[in-house]
C-alpha cells in the first residue's frame, strides 16, 4: 500500500446546550440522574425482544428471491411506550450459530417461538438498560439468514449495510423469513454504532467504507482492513488455503447446499500465486477510506498473529489522511478482546464512547489522549496522538560483523554481503534465540546496547537487495528487542490471557441471558528477547506488490517489505536487532525451492519510526561497545502455532 501522511482531526465538539437537549430527547431520566452519562434506568427483563428479516437486494444463493438477513433485536420497552426513539449498537457476525462469540464461545439461543433469549456477549445486558437497542445480525449465509458467505465481499458487507439502511428508513424488512408483513424501525432514531471482534469488526470496517448514512461510529476489534493482507503479504502466502475454506467453515447447512457457485468464484478469484485480483479489490476497505463518515475506535493486539498488525497501520493512516475522528487501544496480547485483558477500564471507556457518539453527550472523551498502549502486562500508558508528535523515520543500515551472519546495525552505510539459506523448519523464535550466533538460516544485525530508552511508534519498512540461487524465494524481516523482559505469552493457547473460574457481571441478567463472565488474568513469560515487528514478501514481487514473476538465479533484486505497525519501547541496556531470513515457519508458507540468498548490505536498510527520529537513535546508541558474538541461547515464547486460523480465534 502507498504510504500516507498522518494527521488528526476531531469533529467540532457538541456544545453544552446541544448535548443537554439531545440527552433530554433521548434519555431524559438518565440525563436527570447523571448529566453526560446514560444510566441503567430501563428494565432488561422486560425489554422487547423481536426478530426481523431485512431485504439485502441481492440473490447470492440464486433461488430467484432476494436474500433476507435475520436481525435479532433487544430494546428497552419504556422509551417505546413513551414514543421516544433510541440509538442502536449493532454486531453483524457469521459466528452466531457455527462457532460462538467471546471467550466462552456463546451462541444465540431462541425460545419455541423463535425469539432470541440469549444474545452473546454483554452488549445487550449492559447497554439496553441504559437506553440503547442492541441488534445482532446474522451475515448472509449464516444461522437464520438467506444467501451465501462471500468472505468480506459484497454479500457480507451488504448484509450489514442493509440493516443500517433499514434502521434509517431506507430498506425493507419483514416479520418472518418468507412472509410479506412489513416491519418498520419506528423505535430508533437511526444513529447506529457497529462493534465486533475479528470478522465482526471487519464487517464494521467494510460498512463504514461504504459511507452509509446513519452509521455514526465503529469499534473494530482485531479486525481486517484488506482481505488480501489476511491471506498474503506482498505475494507471500500466509496460509495454505483461501477464502473458500473460510466460507465453508461458517456457511449454514442450507447455504452449503446452494452456494457452490459462490464457492467457485472464491477459488477462481484468489489464486495461490498471491497475485492481486479484482476479488481482492472488492475486499480492500483501505482504498475506500475516503468514504468513511463514522468515527473509529480501533482496538488490536500488537502480537496478533491471526489478524496481523499490518491491518492496523494501513487502515489508521488512511483514516488519518481523510480526517476521520479516531481513538486506539494497543495491547500486548494476541487475538484477544479488551473485555478479556482490561475489562473494567474497557467497559467504562466503551460506555463513554457510545454515549458521546450515539447519545450526543459532551463527556470529554474526544479531548482525552487518542491512544492507550500496553507497555508491559497490565501496565498502560497514553499518547495524546498516535503515533506521537515528533515521530520520524530513521534509516538504519546493517553492516558485517566479525562473524558471518552476526552483524551490526547503525546509521552509517554498510558494506559487503551476508548470505543465508532458507530453512522452512525454523521460525522467528529460532532466529532471535540465536541472534549472537553464526547460523546458516539467517542474517542478524544488532545495535550497541542502548544508553537510554528508545521508542518505536508506527509502521517500519525494510528494503532488501538480494541475489537468489533459485527461481523462487520468500523473505522475512523481523525487528527484535534483545534483553530480558516479562511479556504476555501471546504464543500460548490463550494468546496472553488465562481464563479463571470466578465471574463478574456487567449489566442486568435474565434466566436465559446472564451478564456474568469468567474473569481473566495476564498469562506471562520471562524472555530474553521480544519480537517487535514483522514483515514478509515473495521476492518475485520485487517489481510490483500486485503481481509476481519467476526469478533469475544469480540476478540481484531489490524489494521493500512492509513491517507491521507497533508501539514499543526498547529499554536502556537492551539492543535492537534486524533479522533477514527466508520462510518464517508458522507465519508464511515456504516457496517451491530452498534458496540461498546473498544480501548486498550497501543496498539494504530499514526505515524505523522513532520518537525523536534519527537523533534519538544516535543518542541512544552512542558510547557503548557492540556485544561479543557467541552468547548462549536466548529464551523466548514458543514457536508460532501452525493450526488453521479463522478471523475469530486460532481454531
Amino acid at each position: 500500500m502507498p504510504k500516507r501522511t498522518r494527521f488528526t482531526t476531531w469533529r467540532p465538539l457538541v456544545t453544552a446546550a446541544t448535548a443537554a437537549l439531545m440527552a433530554t430527547l433521548l434519555t431524559p431520566v438518565a440525563a436527570e440522574a447523571a448529566p453526560g452519562e446514560s444510566r441503567p434506568v430501563h428494565s432488561y427483563e422486560n425489554a422487547i425482544r423481536e426478530a426481523v428479516w431485512v431485504d439485502t437486494g441481492l440473490d447470492g444463493d440464486r433461488d430467484g428471491k432476494a436474500d433476507r438477513v435475520a436481525v435479532d433485536i433487544v430494546r428497552p420497552r419504556e422509551p417505546a411506550r413513551q414514543g421516544r426513539k433510541v440509538p442502536v449498537i449493532m454486531d453483524a457476525s457469521p459466528y452466531y450459530s457455527c462457532c460462538g462469540r467471546g471467550n466462552e464461545s456463546q451462541k444465540k439461543t431462541y425460545d419455541a417461538n423463535g425469539t432470541v433469549t440469549r444474545m452473546p456477549l454483554y452488549y445487550d445486558n449492559y447497554f439496553v438498560p441504559r437506553g440503547y437497542a442492541f441488534v445482532g445480525v446474522d451475515l448472509a449465509g449464516t444461522n437464520r439468514s438467506d444467501g451465501c458467505v462471500d468472505v468480506g465481499g459484497r454479500s457480507d458487507i451488504q448484509s450489514a449495510k442493509a440493516v443500517v439502511d433499514w434502521l434509517n428508513g431506507r430498506a425493507k424488512a419483514y416479520t418472518t423469513r418468507t412472509g410479506t408483513t412489513r416491519a418498520k424501525a419506528a423505535w430508533t432514531n437511526g444513529r447506529t454504532g457497529m462493534i465486533g471482534k475479528s470478522w465482526d469488526g471487519t464487517i464494521a470496517n467494510g460498512v463504514a467504507a461504504t459511507g452509509v448514512e446513519g452509521l455514526k461510529t465503529i469499534v473494530p476489534i482485531s479486525a481486517i482492513s484488506s482481505w488480501y493482507d489476511y491471506y498474503f503479504q506482498q505475494g507471500a502466502p500466509l496460509y495454505d488455503s483461501g477464502p473458500e475454506w473460510l466460507s465453508d467453515y461458517v456457511n449454514s447447512p442450507d447455504a452449503r447446499a446452494k452456494c457452490a457457485a459462490v464457492q467457485q468464484k472464491l477459488v477462481d478469484g484468489a489464486p495461490r500465486s498471491g497475485d492481486w485480483t479484482p476479488l481482492w479489490t472488492e475486499r480492500d476497505y483501505v482504498r475506500a477510506a475516503r468514504k468513511v463518515k463514522a468515527s473509529v475506535f480501533l482496538v488490536h493486539g500488537m502480537q496478533d498473529l491471526n489478524v496481523r498488525m499490518k491491518h492496523v497501520g494501513q487502515w489508521w493512516e488512511a483514516l488519518a489522511k481523510n480526517g476521520v475522528e479516531r481513538k486506539i487501544w494497543l495491547s500486548r496480547t494476541g487475538h484477544v478482546d479488551p473485555f478479556d485483558f482490561r475489562r473494567g477500564a474497557w467497559v467504562e471507556t466503551l460506555h463513554r464512547w457510545f454515549d458521546h457518539e450515539l447519545m450526543g453527550y459532551d463527556n470529554g472523551i474526544d479531548r482525552e489522549p487518542m491512544a492507550d498502549i500496553e507497555r508491559a502486562p497490565d501496565q498502560w500508558t497514553t499518547s495524546k496522538t498516535w503515533p506521537p508528535s515528533g515521530t520520524r523515520a530513521a534509516t538504519l543500515r546493517p553492516d558485517r560483523g566479525t562473524q558471518a551472519g552476526v552483524g551490526t546495525l547503525g546509521l552509517p552505510r554498510g558494506h559487503g554481503t551476508e548470505t543465508f539459506t532458507d530453512d522452512p523448519q525454523l521460525s522467528e523464535t529460532d532466529w532471535a534465540a540465536q541472534i549472537d550466533k553464526s547460523t546458516p538460516e539467517k542474517a542478524g544485525f544488532v545495535t550497541r546496547p542502548l544508553t537510554r530508552d528508545l521508542r518505536l511508534s508506527g509502521s517500519s519498512e525494510v528494503t532488501v537487495t538480494a541475489t537468489p540461487s533459485t527461481p523462487t524465494a520468500h523473505l522475512s524481516a523481523v525487528l527484535v528487542d534483545i534483553g530480558p523482559a516479562t511479556i504476555r505469552d501471546y504464543a500460548d493457547a490463550g494468546e496472553g490471557i488465562t481464563t479463571l473460574t470466578d465471574r463478574t457481571c456487567w449489566g442486568a441478567s435474565t434466566t436465559g441471558d446472564s451478564s456474568c463472565f469468567k474473569e481473566t488474568k495476564a498469562k506471562t513469560a520471562d524472555v530474553g528477547y521480544t519480537i517487535v515487528s514483522r514483515g514478509w514478501a515473495d521476492l518475485g514481487n520485487h517489481a510490483s506488490d500486485l503481481t509476481g514473476a519467476p526469478l533469475t538465479p544469480g540476478k540481484r533484486y531489490t524489494i521493500t517489505l512492509d513491517l507491521a505497525a507497533t508501539d514499543h519501547v526498547v529499554p536502556e541496556g537492551h539492543r535492537l536487532a534486524l533479522i533477514v531470513a527466508g520462510t518464517d515457519k508458522g507465519l508464511i508458507d515456504p516457496p517451491a525451492d530452498k534458496p540461498r540468498l546473498a544480501l548486498d548490505l550497501s543496498r539494504t536498510s530499514a526505515r524505523v519510526p522513532f520518537v525523536g527520529g534519527a537523533t534519538a537513535f544516535a543518542r541512544a546508541t552512542t558510547g557503548a561497545a557492540f556485544a561479543t558474538p557467541g552468547a548462549g541461547l536466548l529464551d523466548g515464547v514458543r514457536d508460532p502455532r501452525t493450526t488453521h486460523r479463522v478471523p475469530e480465534g486460532s481454531q
